[in-house]
């Protein structure tokens, strides 16, 4: 499971769902939940919280130009890879953390990755959970 720490600087809630905005490092991620601040205290503006997020939820791009609807998209450097026959681990340094993305091995060579290119990645809003405060294992 990939985490990073942050703080919550924004919060649009609606009466059952809310967006949250967490600053981590100079980094704004986005986090979908199924709480409002008044089901769960922790969302709170300046907390502390942990972002969680699958291995497999993290996509990957080079030389990427456009838009995309996905809201999470972070710049990173890829610091190693696990190959596989079906899926491959590519290891991202994201300012001082490392995030893991696990793609098919087929994405990885049409992709030609190699180590200490310049890619980004990308998480969905709704697959990012957040935790209070800084969750270590």
């Amino acid at each position: 499971m990939n985490k990073l720490f942050g703080r919550i600087c924004e919060i649009d809630s609606n009466s059952h769902l809310s967006l949250v905005n967490v600053l981590s490092g100079n980094q704004v991620f986005t986090a979908t939940l199924l709480e409002i601040p008044e089901s769960a205290p922790y969302l709170k503006i300046n907390n502390d919280v942990t972002l969680l997020f699958k291995e497999t939820e993290v996509s990957i791009a080079k030389d990427f130009r456009g838009t995309i609807s996905l809201s999470n998209r972070f710049p990173a450097i890829v610091n190693g890879m696990e190959r596989g026959k079906i899926l491959s681990c590519v290891y991202l340094q994201h300012q001082n953390n490392e995030i893991v993305s696990v793609i098919t091995t087929a994405s990885l060579d049409r992709l030609a990755v190699r180590n200490g290119d310049a890619v980004e990645g990308f998480i969905k809003a709704n697959e990012i959970i957040l935790m209070e405060g800084r969750w270590a294992e």
